[in-house]
């Protein structure tokens, strides 16, 4: 059984020789991943200005961040400031047979991995960039008719996005949408089904219309919607912090939708500790809660989170010792 395969496995809840695995530093890494590339004539700016860093993004956000600090920064000035701009506001384009181009040479390095197609955005987060969160925020409650307008054009683009991956041959797309803090969503349940119910249903029934699973990464706790994302056809969480949930409760939740978890041992409480035994017990109890429908990782930044690849791989070698056993 190679990677992809074990990967459909785990989706169709058949027995595999050991969970999924996605690690960098040359060890098992069941995924390939491949972008869309960059919108028609977009080429990424940067300049210096004393200690800070400034670059654009395809959405005509310039970003600011600290030279020795962290690699993405902060939005210095969001391409949306004032909703009068929306009428003559330039989203991205991108050409069809390119995204398609671009998938395709990313999933051949590599043609016995599950096929992970990355979209070039989603509805919340990049909405949010372009106003400023704490700004966005606000919009929800006093200009929820021009948020909509932005938020059907952005699912315009995404729906480019999803139907290049499906002629790439993709076996799941993936999107990133933070929506909660560290004890509740940053809107209400009912926000959610104004604002994204919808359109979350409509791009997901699309990606399952190719054959393609839809996996999702949020930061923040999200119980509230889990099970609404679910229904609207979610197939996988993406978390780093799976302890930020009940994990009985979760691990029902995704049988109950034939879904998976994909997530390291916890990177906020558990990993940067740096104690052995506690980390162990944590790939211990992911899969006494979550077995056969687990794929583990590493966070792409441990020394972001303050975490030494010793311990990673304590993680990394758990796993593969349970597997064995």
């Amino acid at each position: 059984m190679n990677s992809r395969e074990l990967i459909k496995a785990l989706f169709a809840q058949e027995k595999t020789p050991r969970p999924g695995m996605t690690y960098d530093r040359g060890l098992i890494h069941d995924f390939v991943g491949g972008g869309p590339g960059n919108p028609i004539g977009y080429e990424q700016k940067r300049w210096v200005e004393g200690n800070l860093e400034y670059y654009d993004d395809v959405w005509g956000n310039i970003w600011s961040r600290m030279r020795e600090g962290c690699q993405v920064g902060e939005i210095s000035r969001p391409a949306l400031e004032d909703w009068s701009q929306l009428e003559d506001l330039k989203l991205p384009d991108y050409d069809f047979d390119a995204m398609v181009a671009s998938y395709r040479k990313a999933f051949s390095e590599h043609p016995d991995r599950f096929r992970l197609a990355g979209m070039s955005g989603w509805i919340f987060n990049s909405s949010r960039y372009l106003r400023k969160l704490e700004i966005y925020l606000m919009d929800m409650c006093l200009y929820p008719e021009v948020l909509k307008e932005l938020h059907r054009r952005m699912a315009g683009i995404f729906e480019k996005n999803i139907r290049a991956a499906g002629e790439a041959g993709a076996d799941a797309i993936m999107f990133c949408e933070d929506m909660g803090t560290q004890n509740d969503l940053l809107f209400s349940p009912e926000m959610w089904d104004d604002y994204f119910k919808d359109l979350y249903t409509e791009l997901f029934g699309l990606a399952h219309s190719y054959g393609m699973k839809v996996m999702m990464h949020s930061c923040g706790q999200n119980t509230k919607i889990l099970e609404r994302l679910l229904q609207a056809g979610v197939n996988c969480f993406q978390f780093d912090q799976p302890t930020i949930y009940n994990m009985q409760w979760l691990s029902e939740l995704l049988r109950k939708y034939k879904a998976l978890l994909w997530s390291p041992v916890d990177i906020q409480k558990i990993m940067p500790t740096g104690d052995r035994k506690l980390i162990e017990a944590g790939v211990d109890e992911m899969l006494k809660y979550f077995d056969g429908m687990v794929i583990f990782k590493n966070y792409p930044d441990l020394p972001g989170i303050g975490v030494k690849e010793e311990w990673d791989n304590w993680v990394y070698n758990r796993v593969l010792e349970k597997a064995s056993s």
